[in-house]
């Protein structure tokens, strides 16, 4: 059946797709505007496969908090042009809410939105990191670029000093709570990368040892959120601040493109 273009533009309006995909859709679905979103859909999902090889290096990191709770997703596009459109941060915001809300769970990956997205932003989209922080004392952290988020919660102290530790670990990455948890995997890797940095240097054999211990312990305290030193107070240590303050930490993630 013949469509008009007023059906074609309301259909535009509410998918994004061009005016072309519209009138073919519509003409499919002998005008069923429902029919019509369907069969786009079921053609975007074949569009989005062959976009979801394509590399997400872009995107944007959003906090939402109720009550108790505060949620974080890392969304990933392609491009700095969609990254920062309204568009993609509201996004990134319904998935939030729907993690605040039981809506969805951190391990949702293959969701219908981020199908219509890539549909109608034209570019890969997907879901990086998530995480849902459940506690009294939470603070929140997300660069102005928001490229960098993170969380801390804790057992006593103020919202104000758990944003300074989710601040600075925003600018730190640590990679661990506390220096024990360094993997000794890890570990070994740098072993031998400094035996051969402290070789090339001609160091002798017998302080190599000595150096390398050192150096371990380093490694392990400037890896480690509590052992490292404090940005806005670098004569104290994170684990310190918080022992002054009474509080302890439950918990952080950081996210970062």
């Amino acid at each position: 059946m013949a469509v008009t273009i007023d059906q074609i533009k309301n259909l535009r309006d509410s998918t994004g797709v061009s005016m072309t995909a519209c009138k073919s859709a519509l003409e499919e679905a002998d005008g069923d505007f429902e029919k019509a979103i369907e069969v786009l859909r079921k053609k975007g999902e074949a569009k989005a496969a062959d976009r979801s090889a394509r590399s997400t290096g872009q995107g944007a990191i959003v906090v939402k908090s109720e009550g108790t709770k505060t949620a974080m997703v890392q969304l990933s596009c392609e491009t700095d042009f969609v990254a920062i459109s309204e568009e993609f941060l509201k996004l990134a915001e319904s998935f939030a809410d729907k993690l605040l809300s039981g809506q969805m769970k951190v391990e949702n990956r293959d969701l219908a939105d981020v199908q219509d997205a890539i549909l109608k932003m034209g570019e890969n989209v997907q879901i990086g990191n998530m995480a849902l922080v459940e506690g009294a004392v939470i603070g929140e952290y997300v660069h102005s670029n928001r490229r960098i988020g993170a969380l801390v919660a804790l057992d006593g102290g103020t919202k104000e000093l758990a944003k300074d530790i989710a601040m600075h670990a925003s600018a730190t990455n640590p990679k661990f709570t506390k220096p024990e948890e360094v993997s000794e995997e890890l570990l070994a890797k740098e072993r031998e990368i400094w035996t051969e940095q402290l070789k090339t240097e001609g160091k002798p054999a017998e302080i190599v040892e000595k150096i390398i211990v050192g150096k371990e312990k380093k490694f392990r305290e400037e890896s480690s959120l509590l052992t490292q030193a404090f940005i806005k107070d670098p004569e104290k240590t994170v684990e310190q601040l918080l022992k002054d303050a009474g509080a302890t930490l439950k918990s952080f993630v950081r996210f970062g493109f």
